[in-house]
């Protein structure tokens, strides 16, 4: 099938609740045809179904590679192209549940950080999400003009964590916040491979959003927390290996520091 300017096709991880959720309703409320990926196909057939549009759930967890490689030939066969590739599945932690957010960043210092716990949370956030990105990369070269747009966080920039005025430095963990870190810098390194072909790489922040990521003790409500993703998605004209945040995280120009 060609690709058309009215038939634009999205594989949004982590659709089926929270920010993935609200970044893939926009999309198919502006024309895209979208994967909604979740662990569980029948949430994702849930969050389809309450989006509407030309919306497909998908299970996908980006951890497996029969469940990333089932997706990419799920698309090449129906489209033979990818417009747009969302990077939103993450998590915060795997130790106890219940767990209010101050416990698991205690628990998450990098003094007394459990190693099989960091490697198990970087497995999702940093090497599944490349994982999926490179089985993408293929259906995304199809297309005339692509994009990738990661939700990163802006708890990973090195900047801000240094400077000692931040009043949420106390937050950077070396399991969550640090494989935000790692993101970053994995994919600034893909955008700048990148940089000369039709695959533009962005990363942004949500700001402090309630989801299950913080127990939902974030300040922003998920809708006020999707708009810069949300923004980011759909926008088509950003120069590519862009960092942004909210207003109320990065100011008036969106930019957020490495």
């Amino acid at each position: 099938m060609m690709e058309t300017k009215e038939k634009k096709v999205a594989l949004v991880s982590g659709a089926n609740t929270g920010v993935g959720f609200q970044i893939a309703k926009a999309l198919a409320d502006n024309g895209y045809v979208v994967y909604v990926g979740s662990r569980s196909l029948e949430k994702g057939k849930a969050a389809a179904m309450e989006m509407g549009g030309e919306t497909k759930a998908v299970q996908l967890d980006i951890t497996d590679e029969n469940s990333i490689q089932a997706v990419v030939k799920l698309i090449e066969a129906e489209y033979g192209y990818l417009s747009l590739l969302v990077n939103n599945a993450a998590i915060s932690h795997v130790g106890k549940a219940g767990r209010t957010m101050e416990e698991v960043l205690g628990a998450q210092r990098a003094s007394v950080a459990p190693i099989d716990e960091m490697r198990a949370v970087w497995d999702t956030n940093v090497f599944g999400t490349l994982a999926l990105t490179q089985a993408c990369l293929p259906l995304l070269h199809q297309s005339t003009s692509a994009r990738i747009v990661t939700v990163s966080s802006a708890l990973g920039s090195l900047t801000l964590n240094a400077n000692p005025q931040n009043p949420y430095r106390a937050a950077f963990d070396a399991v969550y916040g640090a494989s935000k870190t790692a993101l970053n810098g994995v994919f600034l390194s893909l955008a700048n491979e990148l940089e000369n072909t039709n695959v533009k790489v962005h990363l942004v922040s949500p700001g402090f959003t309630a989801t299950a990521l913080n127990n939902f003790q974030g300040t922003d409500t998920v809708e006020e927390g999707s708009r810069e993703p949300i923004r980011v998605a759909l926008a088509e004209d950003m120069p590519t290996g862009s960092f942004t945040g909210p207003e109320n995280t990065a100011g008036a120009g969106y930019d957020l520091p490495w």
